[in-house]
């Protein structure tokens, strides 16, 4: 009997005390197409990074035809015949196509001056173009490229290698319906080559369209595979999520109050074709959802001002509003926790005290002179009040506990009565400990009154923290659910783009 093409056995990675993969196995054959499934963090795209050879897992072998790796180079890797159709492209667009497939293995002349061969490089694109009927020639440059046409070449560089098999990482996020087809035409062209593809996404009618198994992860770990007969959405759904959660919802004190924000006809830069309207009340924390690519990041950098909005309104407290720049965000009450705290909340080099009087240095300050006395206080005031745990707030913010990190983001806000704070990703790479206490912080602020918005890849904390929850898809807002609505399934259907469930 043949060897798989592909053969993960027990591969596990763990990051300190962290496994982010759990002893996957699983095998890929020639011209068969894999599709690869799973929750944003279920250990997707670390699996790929051992694929490709740019980590190392911790423990397993990875076998190719039959050969036996404890691990890979990035060269050895490509010399193994893999390769990768990532999400975000990798082009050089001030340099032609045959450029572009060929770069760093341009064919040469002119002995030690070493002259690439344009001739020649054109030569060995123009049969792989024709091969994926793509509608440029060798000699286009890539910034005349469509991004459907760059996702084409991206899958030509792939063939320049001699790939055996090919990992298309969300291949169609950027494409349109009749350029998803054509792609998936494409896909199913490879196979008949005997080319293996390993197709990951979060669309899973297009997995239902072009696989021939599938295989799940969750938290780490494999949980599940799927043969073609089976192959269906809600087949799928079951196998992404299939775990019990724990119970965190705390009820709010009272029912929520009038609408806070309101966004009507709401668009953003990423998805100008998708309005969005909501209403975002005060007392209630409302979960926002959705799978990677969403659009739920794009949406609050928009509400906050980091990015100008393509159309609609906002209206605070009933009246309208405009919102150009983060600095009107703040001065109307509308602050945002960013998901990269230490690149876009914090600066890490200052103190506790330092980045909690960042976003009021105007409040504390006479004239020109920042009363630090006063900034101080403000700050023992909100390391006692939200237990930040440092011998002072003197200490560095860089040298912190994720948890306790956050923290000092949201004190930053607390000062300054805030009317709605933007939580994305609250608890990303936080304690389990410290989850719990800034879940009460968020329970504390909307008892309060301020209106809380929770974007979050966690399924348990979308649901063990929300009074709602609104779904995105693809820029757009597929559904909100009430408590009583609330299910993993529930929500996952609305995430790919099921409004019908």
């Amino acid at each position: 009997m043949r060897s798989p093409l592909l053969s993960l056995k027990a591969i596990s990675k763990t990051y300190g005390a962290v496994q982010a993969l759990k002893g996957v196995s699983f095998h890929v054959d020639a011209g068969e197409v894999v599709g690869l499934i799973g929750e944003n963090g279920a250990g997707k795209s670390t699996l790929m990074k051992v694929l490709g050879g740019v980590i190392a897992p911790t423990g397993g072998t990875i076998a190719i035809e039959g050969r036996e790796h404890a691990s890979l180079s990035v060269p050895q890797s490509l010399a193994a015949g893999i390769a990768f159709v990532h999400q975000e492209l990798n082009l050089f667009e001030n340099l032609d196509v045959a450029a572009n497939v060929f770069i760093g293995r341009e064919p040469r002349y002119g002995g030690p001056l070493r002259l690439v061969d344009n001739k020649a490089l054109h030569a060995r694109v123009t049969p792989l173009l024709r091969r994926l009927g793509c509608d440029f020639s060798a000699t286009t440059r890539v910034a005349d490229l469509s991004i459907a046409q760059c996702q084409m070449l991206e899958i030509v560089k792939a063939l320049s290698l001699d790939a055996k098999l090919i990992i298309m990482d969300e291949p169609t996020s950027s494409l349109t319906t009749s350029e998803t087809s054509r792609l998936l035409d494409i896909v199913a062209d490879l196979k008949q080559s005997g080319v293996a593809i390993i197709f990951i996404t979060h669309r899973l009618a297009e997995i239902e369209r072009c696989a021939d198994r599938v295989v799940a992860l969750r938290d780490g770990a494999l949980v599940g595979g799927l043969e073609r007969a089976d192959i269906r959405r809600d087949a799928m759904i079951t196998l992404m999520i299939g775990r019990s959660l724990s119970t965190l919802y705390t009820p709010p004190a009272t029912a929520p109050l009038a609408p806070v924000l309101e966004l009507d006809a709401f668009t953003t830069p990423a998805y100008p074709a998708q309005p969005v309207t909501l209403a975002l009340r005060g007392g209630e924390i409302l979960g926002l959802a959705g799978l990677m690519g969403a659009g739920r990041t794009e949406l609050a950098r928009a509400i906050f001002g980091i990015d100008r909005p393509a159309g609609g309104a906002l209206r605070l407290n009933g009246r309208p509003v405009t919102i150009r720049s983060p600095r009107d965000a703040i001065r109307l009450g509308i602050y945002l926790i960013p998901e990269d705290r230490k690149h876009a909340g914090l600066i890490l080099e200052s103190s506790i005290a330092e980045n909690i009087m960042l976003a009021s240095l105007r409040s504390i300050s006479r004239g020109n002179l920042v009363d630090t006395d006063k900034g101080e206080r403000i700050a023992l005031a909100q390391q006692k009040s939200l237990r930040i745990k440092a011998p002072s707030v003197d200490e560095r913010a860089g040298s912190l506990s994720g948890g306790n990190q956050q923290k000092v983001v949201l004190g930053k806000w607390l000062c300054m009565q805030p009317k709605m704070i933007i939580f994305d990703e609250p608890t990303r790479g936080v304690d389990a400990g410290s989850k719990s206490e800034i879940y009460a912080l968020m329970r504390k602020l909307a008892d309060e009154g301020v209106a809380i918005l929770m974007i979050s890849s966690d399924m348990e904390e979308v649901i063990g923290v929300s009074d709602r929850v609104a779904v995105m898809h693809e820029g757009a807002i597929t559904g909100v659910l009430g408590r009583d609505a609330l299910s993993e399934a529930s929500i996952m259907h609305l995430a790919v783009g099921d409004t019908v469930h």
